[in-house]
């Protein structure tokens, strides 16, 4: 295990506890997970519907608090951060990729990968954002709006709106879940490769174990617990 705040890993997790519910009848989710990520890798959080991966996930990417441990990401301590801060912490550094791809229907593509961007002060926004939809096969879509566009197609506008700030850490939630095996294949191409473009490290929630294993290293989650880790 390397210090928390070592600058080669992107994540430091020591002691992880998630416990949901009331206090006399709490529901422990996560069981203590110790975890390094190191830079510019892929990662699987790989396990069945329950076994703690999207909650890992939920608290290494700060939108949710772990009740004990320490977790460390991109040089921040997320464990002594408010939710403001938390917040702040995520723009720029964490990019997030859902199954539902939950563009805002009232905005263009365009709009929807700029706007966060503008929202956080960045320069250049939609520039930026037109470069990242062309990068995604979209150059051509910039002025549809989300009701317009396939599901493959608006799963790539969310891999652009991830991606366009170039954060250090992108998180992937069963990003094939409503999509068909082709177009999951292709879209899981594209976020290989822009995270490869990007020096992004990606991690990848999935009970897939054939998308799993086209990650540098798989960690298999069981019943709140790390049961394996297997790089290749």
């Amino acid at each position: 295990m390397s210090d928390l705040n070592d600058a080669d890993m992107v994540i430091a997790a020591r002691g992880v506890t998630l416990t949901l519910g009331a206090s006399d009848t709490p529901t422990i989710i996560l069981r203590g997970i110790d975890l390094d990520v190191a830079r510019g890798t892929s990662l699987a959080l790989l396990g069945p519907s329950g076994s703690g991966k999207s909650s890992l996930m939920a608290v290494l990417s700060g939108l949710e608090r772990a009740n004990a441990g320490q977790v460390w990401v991109a040089g921040l301590d997320f464990t002594t951060l408010d939710e403001d801060a938390l917040a702040r912490a995520r723009r720029g550094r964490i990019g997030i990729v859902l199954q539902a791809f939950h563009l805002l229907p009232t905005m263009t593509a365009r709009e929807n990968v700029a706007v966060p961007m503008e929202l956080a002060g960045m320069a250049d926004a939609f520039a930026r954002a037109d470069a990242e939809l062309e990068a995604v096969g979209l150059g051509h879509r910039l002025d549809h709006y989300p009701a317009q566009l396939s599901g493959g197609e608006q799963q790539r506008v969310a891999i652009a709106r991830a991606l366009g700030p170039r954060p250090a850490l992108v998180f992937a939630d069963e990003p094939t879940g409503n999509l068909d095996t082709a177009t999951g294949a292709a879209i899981m191409d594209l976020l290989f490769a822009r995270q490869v473009a990007a020096g992004a490290t990606l991690v990848v929630i999935t009970h897939d174990a054939s998308l799993a294993a086209r990650c540098d290293r798989i960690i298999e989650l069981a019943d709140g617990h790390i049961v394996a880790d297997r790089t290749k």
